[in-house]
């Protein structure tokens, strides 16, 4: 694995998929086109807190799923804020700085693989 993917555990993620290349390449180009994440930050901004727990506890599964670590990991944090009732502005900002790095890292690992 290329030493600059740091945000996916592509090892990892190609054991869920008993090591088919070709379907965890397939699910990793899925995940970039998954609305769930804008769901997340669409029910916030309505003030739907129940919404927004439901799109981020599916999204952190997803990226469990995926070994999308670093994402993971936000998400965690994200769904323990949102179930408090607090969601804070700077967490937001690193959600968002998180997933797009993971989205570069995912079209790195599609390319690796292709």
């Amino acid at each position: 694995m290329s030493e600059n993917i740091i945000y996916i555990n592509a090892e990892d993620g190609l054991k869920r998929v008993m090591n088919n290349i070709k379907l965890f390449s397939k699910l990793l180009t899925k995940f970039k086109e998954d609305p769930t994440y804008n769901s997340i930050f669409d029910a916030l901004t309505e003030g739907d807190m129940a919404k927004a727990q439901i799109a981020a506890h599916t999204f952190k599964g997803l990226t469990a799923n995926l070994s999308l670590t670093e994402m993971y990991k936000q998400c965690v944090e994200l769904e323990a804020q949102i179930k408090a009732g607090s969601v804070k502005n700077e967490h937001l900002e690193l959600v968002k700085t998180v997933y797009d790095r993971t989205l570069i890292e995912v079209d790195k690992v599609i390319t690796q693989y292709a």
